[in-house]
Parts: structure tokens; C-alpha cells; sequence
């Protein structure tokens, strides 16, 4: 039994003192009158109160992890505390979930992702719960960055370039995969990650075969310089074939035997047609002129092995995952890396046609910027830096025999077919001053290496493609009778027409093969060494006899 502290018993005078000290405090009843005016105030000031937020975050689900405990030192990342916060600071991965993290990044090269470590090897000395909280931290780390990377793209553009505005996908990963972890559904979870349209399978394929190549093909021998043409015979022929035959491009048995000189038994050395119209697909799908002959250009692109082509491919694959996984119905996409142009109308291809885009050092810059308005007959505001540079030394007979003028300052050049921007513009929401427009020299459209402009981008046979939209938007008749005042006249669109400026040089083309173009802006680089590929001697194009436009 325990004993208890005895306490002294108060005396009788205190509790008498007590209870007249508490008689006292009672004070005397109100009022009926009092009582309902202090009711309404009560009501009113209740009214009055703005009700508690609801907190926006969603609840997360509750995860069977391992019985570690993490630090919350030891976890500095912003979206791994996040996720480790939600769930009490406990270990997240069980067995099972580790092993399937396990598989899923065995299986990232189908997004070109296998030169990236994203989980790194644990230090097998270190053991306890030390090291299970560290494995723990590290298979977070690695599940949100391999997450990431498949969601929005393992670089950020915005980070490559002074302007690129097109938007990336917005995916809370925190809440994602903690909802995975849970339901034990991590493989279903990062599937859905990527993008899943049939162009990006197409790469993904490719990507998969090329590096398979690469894995096994002897190192590449350079071709050497000098032209090969129809009926030459030439000891590269021999590496040509095989170049072509590596890359995918048939070539008609015969010819690629075709028999060497009496009394030779070298390697075969003559230039058939049938190895020039081989050649020629090759031009085709790299945009060189198609014209059979082996030129530099040409033996730039036979000079790449299966390794450069996956390294294209790669890049290709992650600059998709750039983009938002549903584009705008109705649309126009430019390729600025190809220079070509595909119109989009309620999710079918309704047309495509060639455009002439920024030279290298005035590159075509990555935008999402729709257009609003079609302008006919419009005029150019020859811009400073045109005006300070190409057209430093102009005078007044130049001005006048290419219709220019000089108001405030600034050149002007009149409406008229010799204009630069054509008799057409297509007027875009942006502040960069980029815009597609019509031109005086559609010779241009001829040449295979197309990147020739100022920036802006011009459009083959602009006032075709400009009546097209103008019926589709149903203001066909405002625009016939704006084109033939002679004026400049601007026609609003009812609805604005997304445009993407996108660099694609790995594509799918019509025939769903997968089409291959230079780098004319060398902008493949910084992104293909940060998925853990050397870095390489870009193409870029080269610009020749480049008119003064925009």
C-alpha cells in the first residue's frame, strides 16, 4: 500500500472565507433584454469570421517502407525532403518497390537515358541502419530524378538558350510517386511518365538499334574529300557501300558488285546509278541537294557511324520530352532544324511546305506564339541592327530602286512584290520581333541547306498557305479584298493559330522512316554531354549568299 503525504486540514474560518469570497464574484442575473442583444452580437460576430482554409496540399497516401529512420539532415533536395516530410521522415522503399526501381532504370535506354548514372553504387562498408537510411535517401533521389527526366526532359532549354518560351509538362512527382510507393505500382507509374505517341516509339526504337550497331561495329574510318560522280571509278566506293548498307539504305546486288577492271581483283571502285540513287535517299533524308553526287556534304554524313546516329537520337528523344504530351489540335509546327513546316487542322496533317529559317549566329529561336492576324501587302521596318550593319553604307539610289523610304529615322520599305516580306504577313503574339512572312526570292525555297534568314521565317508560296488559313477562319472574303487594295490591310483572325518553332534535326518523316538532318545550329552538344555522350564537331550550316530581309 502506498502511503500518501498527509495534508493539513483547512481551518473552518478559511472555508467560511472561501464561500463569502465567492458569494461575492456571482454576479447579479441579467436582464431578458441583455441576454438577446448579447445573443445577436454572439451570431454576428460568428458570421463575421471567415471560415478555417482547407489545406491545398492533396494527402498522401501511407507507405510501407523499411523500418529506418532518416535524418533529416542527411536529405538536402527540395522534392526528396518534400516527399520524406509527407511521410513522417520514415524510409520509404520496401524490398519489392527497390527491386522494381531496380528494373525500371535497367530499362532507361529506351529513352536514350543509359549513359546518365541515376542511382549510384552504395558503399558496400557501410552497414546498420546508417546504411539503409542512406540506400533509402539514394533510391528517392534517384526514383524523382529518373522521374523527372522522363516527364519534362533531363535539361532545362530555358537554361541552353536566352529565349525559349514553348512549355514544358507540369507533373507534381512528390505526390506521384509517393502514391506509387503505396499501391506497389511503380512500373505502371513511370511508363506514363514519357511521352506516348508513336513518333516518340519510332525514336525510341531507332535509338535502341543504333546503339545495338555501335556496340559491335568497328571504329569508322574517315572517307576522304573529293567528288565522286556516275561512272567514276574511286578506291572509296568500296567504304561507301558500306557506309550505306550500315545506315539502312539498299543498294541493287549487281551493282554492288560491279566488276573491277580486267585483270583486277581489288575491292569493287566504280560509281554505278544504283549506288547514286542510293545516295541520293541519303541526301534526301539529310536535306543536301539530291543529286547523286558524292560532295563534302555528303561525305560528312557517310562519315558518321551508328554511334552518331544514336547520339542524334538521343538528343532527338529528349527534346520531345521537352513538350507539352498534348499539342494544340489545330496548329503549325516549324522544324527550324530541317526547314520545313506542317499545318495541323483538328489533330490531321492538312499540309506541309518548305521554309527558309534563321542562319547560324541568328538562329530561329525555340517559341510557342500564336498567330492573330493576317497582313496583306504589308510593309518592312528595316530593323537597327540590318540598318546599322548590311545597310550601313546605302544611299539614296538604293533606297529608291528597292522601294524604301526614310521616316523618322527608321528605313521603310513600300508595299510591292519586291518587298522583303513578300505580300504576305502572318503576324504572331511574341516580343522577339518573329514572325512568318511571304518573299521576293522564292528561289531560295530550291536550295537543300535552307537556313538563310535574319530569324524571322519565310514561308513557300506564302499567299497559297495565307488563303488556306483565311478559309479555314472563314474571313476568305475580307482577305481577297484586303490583297487587292494595294495597301497594307491587316485581317484579324477569329481564333489565333498556335505556332511552334521547334529544332528537330531526328525526325519521322512521311513514310514513317526515321529521317535524319545535320545540326545547323549546333545545339545538339551541351544537350547530348548531359546525357552522358562526348562531345562531338557539330554540322552546323553555312549560309551563302544571303539576301538583306528579315
Amino acid at each position: 500500500m502506498t502511503s500518501r503525504p498527509l495534508r493539513a486540514r483547512p481551518s473552518l474560518a478559511r472555508h467560511a472565507l472561501g464561500a463569502a469570497a465567492v458569494l461575492l464574484l456571482v454576479p447579479t442575473a441579467p436582464a431578458p433584454a441583455a441576454i438577446a442583444a448579447a445573443t445577436a452580437q454572439k451570431k454576428a460576430t460568428a458570421r463575421a469570421k471567415p471560415p478555417a482554409a482547407k489545406s491545398s496540399a492533396p494527402s498522401l497516401p501511407a507507405i510501407e517502407g523499411g523500418t529506418a529512420v532518416i535524418d533529416k539532415q542527411a536529405v538536402t533536395d527540395a522534392p526528396a525532403r518534400a516527399l520524406y516530410a509527407k511521410t513522417g521522415w520514415h524510409a520509404l522503399w520496401s524490398a519489392g518497390n527497390a527491386a522494381a526501381l531496380d528494373r525500371i532504370l535497367a530499362d532507361r535506354a529506351r529513352h536514350g537515358l543509359d549513359r546518365v548514372a541515376f542511382l549510384p553504387e552504395q558503399d558496400s562498408g557501410v552497414s546498420g541502419g546508417s546504411a539503409a537510411a542512406d540506400e533509402d535517401i539514394a533510391r528517392t533521389r534517384a526514383a524523382l530524378d529518373y522521374a523527372a527526366a522522363l516527364a519534362q526532359g533531363r535539361v532545362d532549354p530555358a537554361t541552353l538558350h536566352d529565349v525559349y518560351t514553348l512549355p514544358r509538362p507540369k507533373v507534381d512527382l512528390v505526390a506521384g510517386l509517393a502514391r506509387a510507393l503505396a499501391a506497389n505500382a511503380l512500373p505502371a507509374w513511370f511508363d506514363g511518365l514519357a511521352p506516348q505517341d508513336a513518333d516518340y516509339a519510332a525514336l525510341s526504337a531507332a535509338y535502341l538499334a543504333f546503339s545495338a550497331k555501335a556496340a559491335v561495329a568497328s571504329p569508322t574510318i574517315a572517307i576522304p574529300s573529293g567528288v565522286i560522280r556516275v561512272g567514276m571509278r574511286d578506291p572509296r566506293v568500296a567504304t561507301i557501300v558500306e557506309q550505306l548498307v550500315e545506315s539502312g539504305y539498299t543498294i541493287a546486288a549487281p551493282d554492288i558488285a560491279a566488276p573491277p577492271p580486267p585483270g583486277q581483283t581489288a575491292a569493287p571502285t566504280l560509281y554505278t546509278q544504283a549506288l547514286a540513287d542510293a545516295v541520293k535517299g541519303l541526301q534526301t533524308d539529310y536535306g543536301i541537294a539530291a543529286d547523286g553526287v558524292v560532295g563534302p556534304d555528303t561525305l560528312k554524313v557517310l562519315n558518321l557511324g551508328a554511334g552518331d546516329r544514336a547520339r542524334s537520337l538521343a538528343v532527338g528523344l529528349e527534346r520531345r520530352r521537352w513538350l507539352a504530351r498534348t499539342a494544340p489540335a489545330t496548329r503549325i509546327d516549324v522544324n527550324t532544324a530541317s526547314a520545313q513546316l506542317r499545318y495541323y487542322r483538328d489533330g490531321v496533317l492538312v499540309d506541309q511546305r518548305k521554309v527558309i529559317v534563321g542562319e547560324p549566329g541568328r538562329e530561329t529561336p525555340g517559341l510557342s506564339s500564336p498567330i492573330y492576324r493576317l497582313v496583306a501587302n504589308p510593309t518592312w521596318t528595316v530593323p537597327k541592327s540590318i540598318q546599322n550593319g548590311e545597310m550601313a553604307n546605302v544611299g539614296p539610289d538604293y533606297l529608291a530602286e528597292h522601294n524604301m523610304v526614310i521616316r523618322d529615322g527608321w528605313i521603310v520599305q513600300q508595299p510591292g512584290p519586291s518587298n522583303a516580306l513578300g505580300l504576305v504577313k502572318f503576324d504572331m503574339a511574341n516580343d522577339q520581333a518573329i514572325y512568318l512572312h511571304d518573299t521576293s526570292a522564292p528561289g531560295l525555297f530550291d536550295r537543300s541547306q535552307r537556313h538563310l534568314s535574319h530569324g524571322c521565317v519565310r514561308v513557300e508560296d506564302a499567299s497559297g498557305f495565307a488563303q488556306m488559313l483565311a478559309d479555314d477562319a472563314g474571313v476568305a472574303d475580307a482577305w481577297q479584298t484586303a490583297q487587292m487594295s494595294g495597301e497594307m490591310t491587316f485581317v484579324p483572325l477569329p481564333t489565333r493559330i498556335p505556332v511552334r518553332l521547334l529544332y528537330h534535326n531526328v525526325y519521322v518523316g512521311d513514310d514513317g522512316r526515321v529521317a535524319f538532318r545535320t545540326d545547323p545550329y549546333g545545339w545538339n552538344d551541351p544537350v547530348a554531354e548531359r546525357l552522358g555522350f562526348a562531345r562531338a564537331a557539330a554540322n552546323r550550316a553555312e549560309a551563302k549568299a544571303i539576301d538583306i530581309g528579315p
